[in-house]
């Protein structure tokens, strides 16, 4: 992904009323550290964040005074209620720099008929470049049967990208339906219960 870039402004004033007041403002408070360097606090525009922010693990361009820093999100606070975004961390990172990521785990495909399929995990962690980070993996159930699984080592990663999740963790599970599987028992058992009364009345 290509560089989203922010036009940033130093912040001086601190607290929760001055947070308040920047967000009345259309402005977000945030963060920039990272490389051993002192935070760097600032505030971001409203509207332009958040529409940046919908790119899962995007590589921003941060100008502040005539410079420009590349970051990527390490934490977005948002309002319980409302879900507007209240503070941004953003860590800073280089070129050639790898850095450790949660990536989406996108299910394609269909399993085999009658059969439903569980995701065991929403994300996967990744090391990768920090200026091409990937958004998502794709993990393909089709024909899969019910008892498959499909493991973190079995998924395929976007080129330059380093698996360090587990690779024995599941990621997605593929199954009978429950009430399927619950009318299956009590057929079998009710069967059971036949053949054991069929004896008993033989005896």
């Amino acid at each position: 992904m290509s560089d989203i870039k922010l036009a940033a402004e130093a912040r001086t004033e601190f607290g929760k009323g001055a947070a308040r007041r920047i967000r009345r403002a259309n402005k977000i408070p945030a963060v920039l550290y990272g490389h051993g360097t002192d935070p760097l606090h600032i505030t971001l525009p409203g509207h332009e964040t958040m529409l940046a922010v919908r790119h899962s693990n995007a590589l921003f361009s941060i100008d502040l005074d005539e410079r420009s820093e590349m970051a990527v999100i390490k934490d977005i606070q948002r309002d319980a209620v409302r879900g507007t975004i209240e503070h941004i961390d953003l860590l800073l990172v280089k070129r050639g720099e790898k850095i450790a990521v949660d990536v989406t785990v996108n299910v394609v495909g269909e399993s085999a008929p009658g059969t439903i399929h569980f995701v065991e995990a929403q994300t996967l962690s990744v090391e990768a470049l920090a200026t091409n980070l990937p958004e998502s993996v794709e993990v393909s159930i089709e024909g899969l049967e019910a008892g498959s699984h499909v493991t973190a080592g079995q998924v395929t990663l976007p080129e330059g990208a380093t698996l360090l999740t587990d690779p024995d963790a599941a990621v997605v599970a593929v199954s009978e339906p429950r009430g399927e599987v619950a009318a299956e028992d009590e057929a079998e058992e009710g069967a059971a219960e036949s053949a054991e009364s069929a004896e008993s009345t033989e005896g």
